[in-house]
């Protein structure tokens, strides 16, 4: 977590070393939920190892997968959190996962700490808010084939550890339509 930190603002090592203390360690088995639905989120997770998912469910009770985090990103309910209402989604490990995780008290003293710290959560909900926005432009942009296609590229180590319904629906296509794109891509 420190590493991406610093890659988002010059920190000092006093500044960095503030983590030591306030972070927090956790282990999640595949299928183990992080948060769910209706819970009011209180941790941003780092994942140092592993793979999450964000679902809910729609008006049929069916799932829909909305996000996936990787090694090296952040995670919450982030609406949740911040508003510190119910949570509208449950976060899920897709394989284990190995977090770092800092509650909301940990984050509000790095925030009390100095400006670096404020500074750093504003630009990671800046770039919180762009990830939505270019997902909800991709839906009315791009063709689920061209979605695929770029979460292919990006992340391609691990869509093979994703269940395929998981990943239909992330990308707003049927299981059997992302069968075809697959094939077509591989």
């Amino acid at each position: 977590m420190k590493s991406i930190f610093q890659s988002i603002q010059n920190f000092s090592n006093e500044e960095l070393d503030l983590l030591d203390d306030l972070i927090t360690f956790r282990m999640l088995k595949k299928g183990e939920l992080l948060l769910t639905e209706s819970q009011v989120c209180n941790e941003i997770v780092f994942i140092k190892k592993g793979i999450l998912r964000s679902f809910f469910l729609n008006h049929k009770g069916g799932e829909i997968t909305n996000c996936f985090a990787f090694e090296n990103e952040f995670m919450a309910s982030f609406a949740s959190f911040i508003t510190q209402e119910k949570a509208e989604e449950s976060v899920q490990a897709l394989v284990d996962t190995e977090l770092e995780i800092l509650d909301r008290k940990a984050l509000e003293k790095l925030y009390q700490s100095g400006f670096n710290w404020q500074e750093t959560g504003r630009k990671l909900t800046e770039l919180e808010f762009v990830n939505l926005h270019k997902r909800m432009v991709s839906f009315q942009k791009l063709s689920g084939a061209e979605r695929y296609q770029e979460l292919y590229k990006n992340h391609q180590n691990y869509l093979q550890l994703i269940p395929l319904q998981y990943l239909a629906s992330y990308l707003g296509v049927s299981p059997r339509h992302l069968s075809r794109i697959r094939k077509a891509v591989l």
